[in-house]
């Protein structure tokens, strides 16, 4: 518990969402941070009431108007001095990222160098958000990318510091204020990245965290007529209902939501690197990843061999403190989630593979390998989102594609293969958003992300991030006598 004095320290810190901040009759509820490998608890952070979300958007429109007549160049040394920021305090928002969430160490040092590396990117492009000139007759026709205003962020747990800023650092480089939702129960990252971002010298109120429950703080956010877009990443459900409410007031929506991703091997496949490959496919994050792979399909005439590989790598997986070097999977993010993992593990479905979990105080889960004989049960159909796997046999091409695609999920997905053209085939013809053939890489900051169906809508990432957080305006210049 090394972490704990600098826990106790930063949330005695005044932060916006201090009740001293607002002003209001009551204190509002506190969200309890556990540590997912020891449930000992390691902060109570007061919850920000819908009273206090309508004063949080007021001060995010007055600080968005004077963010937005800065010069570009005077925008993007801010949020440059927001990634030194981070980089600078890598280690103690890692720290704070295993503590809360349950990351090994080496993950949650990733994760805090990407939320600097997407500032740093989305800073780059500030001075390139460009318009057009489109010939027209008798005048000149422009284009310009004006802001949206105050946009809302609501971050999940899985991975709380780089989501989170796939939406705050293209929207802030855009020109508009953010208010940032984080799970409820990872907190405290968020908390630090806004204490950074106004030691950078950011304009008070322009990046507020706002810690709650998503029926009282996130939906008072998606609410406020004020709010004019909102990312959201978590369930399906969760997402659909936001975007039905923010139907009303015509906001603007990117929603990235679940996965249930295919692993195809076929049977001219590198066998050996795909074998080694596909267990922290599906077990990074302790599986709690909308990209992982979770659906093995394998070539019949390879499946043997194959599992023959895969069985003893997801055996030998190490589980155990997120703080060991040597820890390849932490625990769970809660209790919660661990029945609902354990809910698929039922007695008609096979197991192949059982790795090892520690016992005692902590959520773990050991991982699992599954066999179900029904390609359309529980297991093999809906998100489990843990460390927990199917596989299952296909003959030719038009059955791994009838496969891949039974399900109503669309994010991600891998395809090994040594013929291109297969390759190429078979990437258009799965429906998802992001493939890789002969990898499991998903993300990139500098390339677009999203699903297709219910994985959600609009795209994050990539050169058009800064844009989707803009509005187009066209002006026409007569220029007749």
């Amino acid at each position: 518990m090394g972490a704990l004095p600098l826990l106790r320290a930063h949330v005695s810190r005044p932060v916006t969402t201090s009740p001293r901040d607002f002003e209001t009759t009551s204190l509002p509820e506190s969200l309890t941070v556990l540590n997912p490998a020891t449930e000992e608890v390691v902060a109570e952070i007061p919850t920000v009431s819908p009273e206090q979300v309508a004063v949080a958007v007021e001060r995010a429109a007055k600080a968005q108007q004077a963010w937005a007549a800065l010069a570009p160049g005077d925008r993007a040394r801010l949020l440059r001095r927001f990634a030194d920021g981070v980089d600078a305090r890598i280690d103690e928002l890692a720290d704070l990222e295993v503590t809360e969430a349950g990351h090994t160490l080496g993950n949650a040092r990733w994760e805090a160098g990407n939320a600097r590396d997407l500032l740093e990117y989305a800073a780059g492009g500030v001075e390139r958000l460009i318009g057009r000139q489109i010939p027209v007759a008798g005048g000149l026709d422009v284009t310009f990318h004006e802001p949206l205003g105050v946009v809302g962020v609501i971050a999940p747990w899985n991975f709380p510091m780089p989501i989170a800023a796939w939406g705050f650092a293209p929207a802030l480089a855009a020109g508009n204020a953010v208010l940032l939702k984080p799970a409820e129960t990872t907190p405290l990252t968020a908390l630090l990245l806004q204490d950074i971002a106004l030691a950078a010298g950011l304009p008070e109120g322009l990046f507020q965290v706002l810690p709650g429950h998503g029926r009282i703080t996130g939906q008072a956010i998606v609410d406020h007529p004020g709010v004019r877009k909102i990312v959201f990443t978590g369930s399906t459900p969760v997402g659909k209902e936001i975007m039905s409410r923010c139907a009303s007031g015509l906001k603007r929506v990117t929603l990235e939501l679940g996965g249930k991703s295919p692993n195809i091997v076929f049977a001219d496949a590198d066998l050996q690197r795909a074998a080694a490959s596909a267990p922290m496919a599906f077990l990074d994050n302790s599986g709690q990843d909308c990209c992982a792979r979770t659906r093995i399909l394998v070539q019949r005439e390879v499946y043997d061999d194959f599992l023959a590989l895969v069985a003893p790598a997801i055996e030998a997986v190490r589980v155990g403190d997120p703080r060991d070097a040597a820890t390849e999977m932490g625990p769970l993010i809660s209790a919660v989630q661990r029945d609902r993992v354990r809910s698929y593990l039922t007695d008609d479905v096979p197991v192949l593979a059982r790795g090892k979990a520690p016992e005692g105080p902590g959520f773990w889960q050991a991982p699992m390998l599954l066999a179900p004989e029904d390609a359309g049960c529980r297991a093999a159909t809906e998100e489990i989102f843990g460390p927990v796997a199917v596989v299952l046999p296909f003959d030719d091409e038009a059955d791994a594609l009838r496969l891949a695609n039974a399900t109503r999920y669309g994010l991600s997905g891998s395809l090994w293969t040594r013929d291109i053209g297969r390759a190429v085939r078979m990437a258009r013809g799965v429906n998802a958003g992001n493939l890789s053939v002969n990898s499991h890489s998903s993300v990139r900051y500098w390339t677009p992300f999203g699903g297709f169906g219910e994985s959600g809508l609009g795209r994050e990432l990539g050169p058009d991030a800064l844009a989707h957080f803009t509005e187009t305006k066209n002006v026409f210049i007569s220029t007749e006598d």
